[in-house]
């Protein structure tokens, strides 16, 4: 069944779907980091924790999900392409805004994204001076653990990176606007009646996620241009800003 184009798209609505509550689930940890170091240490701590059938057990889930939606979205717009090769000379579209039609686009832009986003901060490949920042604050027995509110706030202090996140979350914005109200189409079960309700609610939502991951980014920014005093943070080393 799911060879068939209907059941690519089940495919690819269903992983969409883990995909979409994963990104609020994610940007309710990260909001921490505004209630100061202890809490988003304490946080990321006790998530890196886990037991590891289950911490790794989550990340694999994820990262199914994430091939899956990539690789049927990617099959679904070649079988669209095939079927219909030859584009006509004026495109007349109804209901279809500028998000629908470069889900495409800003997909693969978002995939480029998670991987920097895992080099930046995960696995810290891209900066391996931030595993030596570690701190006792937000430790639950006085063990050293890693900062990650140091981490995150080092890593921002780079306006290019900065900026990046805030674009990537705002093409994250218009792909969830569209993708939210399709994926209930897809299985069919968005009716001509909850069109409007479903697609200003993938809207409402869309823009809360932009909202959550970006204030952190701007709020650095902000603070950088002295625009704003809001963070508190000793770097371990000038290394971290400079590099």
């Amino acid at each position: 069944m799911f060879t068939s184009s209907l059941g690519k798209k089940y495919l690819m609505a269903l992983s969409g779907f883990v995909l979409i509550g994963f990104v609020f689930v994610h940007m309710a940890g990260n909001l921490q980091i505004l209630l100061g170091q202890e809490k988003i240490n304490a946080y990321a701590h006790a998530l890196q924790s886990l037991p590891m059938p289950i911490l790794w057990g989550s990340r694999l889930f994820l990262l199914l999900a994430v091939i899956v939606h990539a690789v049927t979205a990617f099959q679904l717009y070649k079988e669209n392409r095939k079927a219909r090769p030859q584009r006509n000379d004026i495109e007349i579209t109804k209901r279809t805004g500028i998000a629908s039609l470069k889900m495409g686009l800003t997909g693969s832009i978002l995939l480029a994204f998670i991987v920097f986003h895992l080099l930046h901060f995960t696995i810290r490949l891209i900066y391996p001076e931030y595993n030596d920042l570690t701190t006792t604050v937000g430790s639950s027995d006085s063990t050293e653990i890693h900062d990650v509110y140091s981490m995150v706030l080092a890593g921002f202090q780079h306006t290019w990176i900065s900026i990046f996140y805030v674009i990537s979350m705002f093409l994250l914005c218009g792909h969830l606007a569209h993708g939210v109200s399709s994926a209930f189409q897809s299985l069919g079960i968005r009716s001509e009646n909850w069109r409007d309700k479903l697609d200003l609610a993938a809207k409402a939502y869309a823009w809360i996620i932009f909202a959550g991951f970006s204030v952190v980014p701007l709020l650095v920014l902000a603070e950088n241009w002295g625009m704003v005093d809001f963070f508190e943070v000793k770097l371990v080393s000038s290394k971290l800003v400079m590099n």
